[in-house]
């Protein structure tokens, strides 16, 4: 409980100003990031489904490069998020779980994402997509900040 309240304490010790200069340029950076993903994260399905993908075959891919590039962007989305969510609620106990949720959503995603890609056929072409995209965007930002922002409303009650 005692570094619940010094991580508290030196988070209201920041200016607002630079909270809010820093949550803007984190955010920038997850925009730079989808702006400048074919160049930074160069991967197969990018053109395959920005294409007409129902009724084209699969890419030739690199299953290992792949699955790096998947996993490197889900780890930088992931650490901008989270920097995110700490500015927005700087807590300890918010923080861990953050990260456990971060962490658990990454093994079950790659797991499933790994074993779609093995199996690539038109009939995992949508689940596959969805999944990636949960991999490749800061959705779990969009989902867990109004969540967070209610349940610091609810406890304060």
């Amino acid at each position: 409980m005692d570094q619940e309240f010094q991580a508290q304490e030196i988070v209201k010790l920041i200016p607002t100003s630079f909270k809010v200069i820093s949550i803007i340029f984190l955010i920038f950076s997850l925009i730079a990031i989808r702006f400048f993903e074919r160049s930074l994260f160069p991967e197969a399905l990018l053109d395959f489904y920005a294409t007409t993908y129902s009724f084209s075959e699969p890419p030739n891919f690199n299953w290992f490069n792949l699955i790096s590039t998947t996993i490197l962007r889900y780890l930088v989305n992931s650490i901008l998020s989270i920097l995110i969510i700490y500015i927005l609620f700087p807590s300890t106990k918010t923080l861990k779980f953050v990260v456990w949720f971060y962490s658990v959503a990454f093994v079950v995603l790659i797991s499933a994402f790994s074993i779609l890609l093995s199996q690539l056929t038109p009939e995992y072409y949508m689940t596959l997509f969805y999944i990636r995209r949960f991999l490749i965007q800061p959705l779990f930002l969009i989902l867990l900040v109004p969540a967070l922002y209610y349940q610091k409303k609810v406890a304060q009650k």
